[in-house]
């Protein structure tokens, strides 16, 4: 099961609106035949194990970390093509969420007579696609909240000048996350003050749908995230607002939604809409309270580096949630700290339901 883990990250950033699946076909004490899923509309990791596998597969056991399909979708049921192979076992690393699926894959590999074993590693499996499952259960994609921070909360100086609080190899690793993500959203405020340019760097082979939320679109003719082929660049904001601007950034092939009610939710709404399965929050502190209050972060990831700045007027990373008693404060669940270099990285969980959601 670990080798299909490790193979299902293979498609990292690559197979949305679907899961990430590896599978594994052994026989005899030896694997004969594995494959991924390395994107939608192409085959599922099952087809390409049952190919590579050949005739070897029959009477043999195959390890998923997801059940497989048994619905037509782009591709038909991995179950009747596993069934057909005549294999003899199959260990599946956890149910699928998807109601089309939720058990009746399992059921159809049992009524052929396959023994079924379900569980392996079913943690790890789940986390590995948490995403998707967030996707499945909740209708919107998942939503991690990244910021770097100095060790007294700052997420720059009073003057607005943030470059840089974390180390080189603390970037690297947000550029690593940019890539494997499907979009990664910031506020006017963060395009006026930084000029981000958004993109992986070179570390993946891909770069995120970059997403600017702004109400009044009081935004700057020339930036970074107008140049479109280095990577697609998508607006939202008011229907009234800025017109002129709107047309000339229509212009240049930067895409622009208008929506009456802006929100951090229908944001989500929209990106759900586009099949997205994770999408990275990198804004600043009003922003990102307001999409807590939401509940469209579920993971909050953040980079402490052991550097003070002082000034009551420096931002911090997250704005006013309401909260007057320390009682109410956001508790993370399944918290772990891991070194890099001489920066910290945490990273935690919001709790499902939150006292501050208005």
């Amino acid at each position: 099961m670990q080798r299909c883990l490790h193979l299902a990250r293979r498609g990292l950033g690559q197979t949305s609106p679907n899961p990430l699946v590896g599978a594994v076909i052994v026989k005899d004490g030896k694997i004969v035949g594995e494959g991924f899923h390395p994107r939608a509309g192409q085959h599922h990791a099952e087809v390409f194990a049952l190919q590579a596998a050949g005739e070897l597969a029959e009477n043999a056991t195959i390890y998923i970390n997801l059940e497989p399909c048994s619905h037509y979708g782009r591709t038909p049921p991995c179950c009747d093509a596993l069934i057909a192979a005549k294999l003899k076992k199959v260990v599946v690393g956890m149910i699928d969420p998807d109601p089309r699926v939720a058990g009746s894959g399992i059921a159809k590999l049992k009524a052929a007579g396959m023994e079924v074993v379900v569980g392996v590693e079913e943690e790890e499996c789940r986390r590995l696609n948490e995403p998707f499952i967030h996707r499945i259960t909740h209708q919107l994609p998942f939503g991690i909240f990244k910021y770097a921070m100095t060790l007294d909360g700052k997420i720059a100086t009073s003057t607005g000048h943030s470059s840089w609080i974390s180390s080189p190899t603390s970037r690297k690793q947000v550029h690593h996350l940019r890539s494997i993500s499907d979009a990664v959203i910031i506020g006017g405020n963060t395009v006026r003050q930084d000029n981000p340019h958004l993109t992986s760097h070179g570390v993946g082979d891909r770069n995120p749908l970059r997403v600017v939320m702004s109400l009044s679109l009081d935004l700057p003719l020339e930036c970074n995230l107008w140049q479109v082929e280095v990577a697609p660049t998508l607006i939202f904001t008011k229907p009234e607002s800025n017109p002129r601007l709107q047309v000339e950034l229509q212009a240049r092939g930067v895409e622009i939604v208008t929506l009456n009610n802006l929100t951090p939710l229908t944001v989500m709404k929209n990106l759900y809409e586009r099949g997205f399965l994770q999408v990275l929050w990198e804004c600043g502190g009003n922003l990102a309270a307001q999409a807590i209050k939401e509940q469209v972060i579920q993971k909050i990831m953040v980079f402490i580096a052991p550097k003070i700045v002082g000034g009551t007027a420096a931002p911090s990373p997250i704005g006013n949630l309401g909260i007057t008693n320390m009682s109410q404060a956001l508790n993370l669940d399944r918290v772990k700290m891991s070194a890099i270099d001489s920066d910290w990285l945490l990273q935690g969980y919001l709790p499902p339901q939150t006292s501050v959601v208005n």
